[in-house]
C-alpha cells in the first residue's frame, strides 16, 4: 500500500511575463533565472541591499512565463518590491488567482508524478507544473495548480501540514520567514549554497556582493540546523545557551510521535565546543544532514 500525502502550504503564485522577464529578474534574485526552464526549477531569494534576507521563492516557467511561489502572507510586499526595480522592463508582474500551491511526498511521490528523483526536475501536470525540490529531490514535489484534484487523481491524499513539518525540518529545510529573520538573516547561513540557491556565475544582483563576500572570505559565523528536542517545545526566538552563554536562537519546531524537531540558528563556536544546548529545562540535540558542509573544526 502507498503512502502519498499532499498539503496546501500558505503559499501564493505571481506570473511574470514580458518579453524582458528574465533580463528584469536576473539583475534582482540570487539564483540563475535561465536556468529556469518548463524542465527545470529553481530556489531563489530577494535580498536587501546590503545582502539581507527579504523574500525566498521557487521559479519555474510555464506558458512563456515565469511562476513563483511565496508566502501568502508576504507576496503584496514582494509583487511590490519587485515593481520597484521594473521601470523600463517589458515585463509585467501579476498575482495568480484561482491556482493552488501543494506539495507532495511520501512513497514514491516523484515516480507517481513521472518525475526522476533530480531535484528541480520539472514537468508539466494537472494542466499546470510538477517539479521536485531544487534544494533536495528527498522533500517530495512542489506543484501549481489549476484544480489540486488532480492529486489525489494521482493517488496523494490530503496529509497532515505537521507531517510535511517534520519532513521539513529533519532534512535541514528553511521555510521563508519562519525561519529566517527578514532583513537580518544571511543566505549562507541558511544553507542556499548548498542547496543550489545561489549562482556563483551569473554576476550581479541585489545584494551580490555582501553574500560573495561571506563566501570567499569565511565570514560565516552561525548555520541554520535541525535539531532533536528533549523537553518542552521552544517558541520561535527562544535564546538558546552553552555553558551559560548565547549559543542561537530557536526558529519552527514541531512536536513528533516519538521525538520532536525543530531548526535552530547555532554559532558554530557554540558547534565546536560539544557544549549542551539548552533552553530552559530544554536540550537540544544538532542533528548533521549529509549535505550541510560546515568549515573545517579550527585546532586547538
Amino acid at each position: 500500500m502507498t503512502d502519498r500525502s499532499y498539503i496546501l502550504p500558505p503559499r501564493r503564485l505571481l506570473r511574470i511575463s514580458g518579453e524582458d522577464r528574465q533580463t528584469f529578474l536576473q539583475g534582482l534574485v540570487s539564483n540563475d533565472v535561465a536556468k529556469a526552464t518548463p524542465d527545470r526549477a529553481i530556489w531563489s531569494a530577494l535580498l536587501t541591499a546590503q545582502g539581507k534576507f527579504l523574500h525566498d521563492f521557487f521559479i519555474t516557467e510555464h506558458d512563456g512565463a515565469y511562476l513563483l511561489d511565496a508566502e501568502a502572507a508576504r507576496i503584496d510586499d514582494l509583487k511590490r518590491r519587485l515593481s520597484l526595480y521594473r521601470m523600463r522592463a517589458r515585463a509585467a508582474i501579476e498575482a495568480v488567482e484561482g491556482w493552488t500551491v501543494a506539495i507532495a511526498w511520501g512513497d514514491d511521490a516523484l515516480k507517481a508524478l513521472d518525475l526522476p528523483d533530480e531535484a528541480g526536475a520539472a514537468k508539466p501536470f494537472g494542466g499546470g507544473v510538477a517539479f521536485a525540490d531544487p534544494r533536495l529531490a528527498g522533500a517530495g514535489a512542489r506543484l501549481y495548480l489549476p484544480d489540486a484534484a488532480a492529486l489525489e487523481a494521482a493517488g496523494f491524499t490530503p496529509g497532515d501540514p505537521a507531517d510535511y513539518d517534520r519532513l521539513r525540518i529533519s532534512l535541514g529545510l528553511p521555510d521563508g520567514s519562519r525561519d529566517m529573520q527578514v532583513e537580518k538573516a544571511i543566505l549562507l547561513e541558511n544553507g542556499f549554497d548548498e542547496l543550489h540557491g545561489v549562482d556563483w556565475k551569473k554576476g550581479c544582483y541585489v545584494g551580490q556582493e555582501l553574500t560573495a563576500r561571506t563566501k570567499y572570505r569565511g565570514l560565516i559565523k552561525k548555520r541554520l540546523l535541525p535539531v532533536g528536542i528533549a523537553g518542552p517545545l521552544p517558541e520561535p526566538g527562544a535564546i538558546i545557551e552553552a555553558d551559560g552563554r548565547e549559543a542561537g536562537e530557536m526558529r519552527s519546531a514541531v512536536d513528533g510521535p516519538d521525538f520532536s524537531v525543530g531548526l535552530a540558528l547555532l554559532r558554530l563556536e557554540a558547534l565546536e565546543s560539544g557544549a549542551p544546548l539548552t533552553i530552559g529545562e530544554t536540550v537540544l540535540t544538532p542533528l548533521m544532514p549529509d549535505w550541510v558542509a560546515l568549515p573545517e573544526k579550527k585546532s586547538a
